[in-house]
């Protein structure tokens, strides 16, 4: 009983319990993998950008949507334009890498780039995300 309260307690403890439970039992731990959001301004950027996060082994997937539509202010004005999305599907753990790298080779001052927990999905699928993205 002293023991579930503390592993309860405390986050590290309960992070391990999750880990151990998940590796005995083959259960996802939400929030394992991430899918990140990364605009781009055109087609044959995003491609350069998916390849080279892919090069890198950063993501074990990238969609790359189709053009869209998009507002947003930018130096105090309404801007409006069309933009290409990358959905990058990747370790939790590595959102920090891919935004650092993708930073450095992207053409826009802020380029956006945000990220989403996976908190649920087809075990096989995540399991492969896993299996095609190295551990740091």
């Amino acid at each position: 009983e002293v023991l579930t309260l503390l592993v309860l307690m405390s986050p590290l403890l309960r992070g391990l319990a999750l880990h151990l439970h998940s590796a005995v039992t083959g259960s996802y731990i939400p929030g394992t993998h991430s899918i990140a959001f990364v605009n781009c301004l055109n087609e044959q950027i995003a491609k350069d950008i998916a390849r080279a996060i892919m090069d890198k082994k950063l993501a074990a997937y990238v969609n790359i949507l189709p053009k869209s539509s998009a507002l947003y202010f930018w130096k105090g004005e309404l801007e409006e334009s069309t933009e290409i999305l990358l959905l990058v599907k990747t370790r939790t753990s590595k959102i920090g890498e891919l935004c650092n790298y993708v930073r450095s080779i992207h053409p826009f001052e802020i380029p956006e780039i945000i990220s989403l927990p996976i908190e649920q999905g087809n075990p096989l699928y995540l399991k492969w995300i896993e299996e095609n993205v190295p551990r740091d």
